[in-house]
C-alpha cells in the first residue's frame, strides 16, 4: 500500500505514514524508490497501538461515607 492509501485507511493526512516510514515505527518495502506497506504491517501497526478500556470496579464506584 502507498503512504496515501494507508492515510485514507487510517484517517490522517499522507504525512502521518510517511513519519512512520521516516522513524521506521512501521514495517515498509522499498521497491527502487517506491515504498509501500503491506497490509499485514499495518495490521500489526494498529494491533500494537490499540489501548484496551479499562474495565469498571465496584469499589471505584463506591464513595467514602
Amino acid at each position: 500500500m502507498t503512504a496515501a492509501q494507508v492515510a485514507e485507511l487510517l484517517g490522517t493526512t499522507q504525512r502521518f505514514p510517511r513519519r512512520l516510514i521516516a522513524e521506521q515505527r512501521i514495517v515498509f518495502v522499498k521497491v527502487g524508490r517506491h515504498i509501500r506497506i503491506p497490509q499485514s504491517a499495518l495490521n500489526a501497526f494498529i494491533d500494537a497501538n490499540t489501548v484496551q478500556p479499562i474495565g469498571h470496579r465496584r469499589s471505584s464506584l463506591r464513595r467514602a461515607a
